[in-house]
């Protein structure tokens, strides 16, 4: 199984009447977890477009990894950038999560590019842990963009 969207808000309604941010979900295999999403550069449907793209890019020939922004500010101010990266391995895909540190980064962060940002997939850390990492196939990334409807 696999699937990423987003839930619902997080906390009491902001002054404009928007909450700030959403909770989303992304379930690989048996895992699930939610993440905060925030709303003060990308909405909701800039985030699914972005997932969209990200998960079509895994069906392409040759391609091996790509990226899910889970959530981001404005590239100019923000620290960083909270997101899935996606490592395809023959009809594997694996999942991580990680975080992308913009001050660490030579030139700009391009959010409708995040697949350039990650780094290789490792399995095991710089001190011997593996990293955690949850593994669906690419069958139900598929599965998942043929079904989800997020546009009505």
């Amino acid at each position: 199984m696999f699937s990423v969207d987003i839930e619902h808000g997080v906390g009491g309604p902001e002054p404009s009447g928007q909450s700030s941010r959403l909770l989303g979900r992304i379930t690989v295999g048996d895992f699930t977890e939610f993440f905060h999403v925030a709303l003060d550069f990308w909405s909701p449907r800039d985030y699914r477009a972005s997932w969209k793209r990200a998960l079509g890019r895994l069906l392409s020939a040759g391609v091996i990894d790509s990226c899910l922004i889970a959530s981001v500010g404005d590239p100019e101010t923000a620290n960083f950038v909270t997101c899935w990266p996606l490592y395809r391995c023959k009809e594997k895909v694996y999942v991580q999560n990680s975080i992308i540190f913009l001050d660490q980064l030579e030139g700009g962060f391009d959010p409708g590019r995040p697949w350039e940002f990650i780094e290789a997939r490792q399995s095991v850390d710089e001190d011997g842990n593996r990293v955690s990492e949850w593994e669906t196939e690419i069958s139900e990334v598929e599965k998942f963009l043929r079904t989800v409807d997020w546009w009505g």
